[in-house]
């Protein structure tokens, strides 16, 4: 089951206090092109990269979802990035005059209600989608996520909830995610606490913005809840949230025991790394892939300096993934240490900088230039590439101005990292 990708028809603005900050914040959401994705902007830090609303900018805190690239950071994006799933809202750009989402009624339903309004229209490209073929388990302390391939496709979330307070009982709730299921059963559900959490939650520094209004405290004598097993519900409007960092729609079960933030980044991480196996192995295909002529008719580079065997995936000119398989008879292990041959640190680097051409040379002002390195900086070289290993690029542009542009990029070989830089070019006529 494919759908077409969507964003918002028109932008929209709201304010409010953040959950865990309680500082206010002024918030402006634009549509945004396609393969864009979601990603947030720092209004109040000039010079601050975009954050993309994926899982390699995930940064661990209790209690949130937080986000961060360089010197910005952007907390509790879960409801949002939740009412973003939920809708199938693929592309959009979020403008923050602060480091949090404004918290509003601590559920997903003010942000849905906003899209709604907005209007929501679909753009050529198809979604992403990654269809689980294999059980993937995370298990830490008390928590259980338990991800099940499906014979039809779709998205079922089931939650097993049991809380340590007295008087407060456990409750499970399931739904297959549909738009109007969202809408009803879900995004109304407000964020909760235990009422024995509050004193020491409030000397920890959370919830400064938590009010009556948008948290449910559990534990109380009078507990006003708006659904049957709201913090049941909540519980999977969070997780609805976090699997939105994986960056592609999910077909799958999830059953969930006890888990919280932690563990739904560890199953996202864990899906991510069963896509990318699929993907490099050639059981899952992208549309915005190119095979080797493709890539021979966008760069000069051939035989044997053409380091590059097949583009997995691109988005825009934003990101893109490659692979690079490794032989034996590759020329440079006759003279690179022929005894125990080692692919050479400086052509993983070029092989990273010849998929960075790729990406930069996509954008329509740069057609019919080249892409031309003129400097590297930030290089590690982690590990050792030998004949039979398949190196796995990912480059992503970090600035690009003028004729000029920054690039991030990583290889790696089965899931380990082998190299990393930052490579700048320059583009220039061909």
């Amino acid at each position: 089951m494919t759908r077409q990708q969507q964003t918002l028809r028109s932008a929209v603005e709201f304010s409010g206090i953040g959950l865990h900050s309680g500082e206010t914040v002024q918030a402006r959401v634009l549509p945004g092109q396609p393969d864009h994705g979601v990603e947030f902007v720092r209004t109040d830090l000039p010079d601050a990269e975009p954050v993309p609303a994926h899982i390699a900018y995930h940064q661990d805190r209790e209690r949130r979802t937080r986000l961060e690239l360089g010197s910005a950071s952007v907390d509790t994006v879960e409801h949002f990035l939740s009412a973003c799933r939920g809708l199938g809202i693929d592309n959009l750009i979020v403008e923050l005059s602060g480091a949090e989402l404004p918290g509003l009624d601590g559920s997903a339903r003010p942000f849905a209600e906003l899209f709604q309004q907005a209007g929501i229209v679909e753009q050529r490209p198809e979604a992403r989608v990654f269809q689980l073929q294999s059980p993937i388990y995370v298990r830490q302390g008390e928590s259980t996520l338990v991800a099940l391939p499906t014979e039809e496709p779709g998205l079922t979330l089931q939650y097993v909830a049991s809380f340590d307070e007295p008087g407060v009982s456990g409750g499970s709730f399931q739904l297959e995610v549909t738009p109007g299921a969202f809408l009803e059963e879900i995004a109304p559900a407000r964020t909760f606490c235990l009422a024995s959490e509050v004193d020491a939650l409030r000397e920890a520094g959370f919830g400064k913005g938590a009010t009556a209004e948008n948290t449910v405290v559990l534990g109380e004598e009078e507990v006003d809840l708006r659904l049957p097993d709201e913090p049941v519900r909540h519980k999977i409007l969070d997780l609805l949230g976090d699997l939105h960092l994986l960056g592609a729609d999910l077909h799958a079960h999830v059953i969930a025991m006890r888990s919280g933030h932690r563990t739904n980044v560890e199953l996202v991480k864990n899906l991510l790394e069963r896509m990318q196996i699929d993907e490099t192995g050639g059981a899952l295909r992208r549309e915005a892939g190119m095979d080797v002529r493709e890539i021979l008719r966008m760069l000069p580079h051939r035989y044997p300096f053409l380091l590059i065997d097949r583009v997995l995936d691109i988005d825009g000119y934003k990101r893109a993934v490659a692979v690079k398989n490794v032989s034996i008879n590759e020329p440079f292990f006759q003279g690179h240490f022929p005894d125990q041959p080692l692919m050479p640190g400086v052509l993983q680097l070029e092989a990273m900088a010849q998929l960075a051409g790729v990406l930069l040379l996509r954008k329509l002002e740069n057609t019919g230039k080249l892409a031309v390195l003129w400097a590297i900086d930030k290089v590690k070289l982690r590990g050792a590439v030998v004949p039979g290993d398949q190196l796995r690029l990912e480059v992503e542009t970090l600035k690009m101005k003028g004729k000029a542009a920054q690039v991030r990029g990583v290889g790696s070989v089965a899931g380990r990292v082998v190299c990393e830089a930052n490579l700048m070019f320059t583009m220039v006529d061909s």
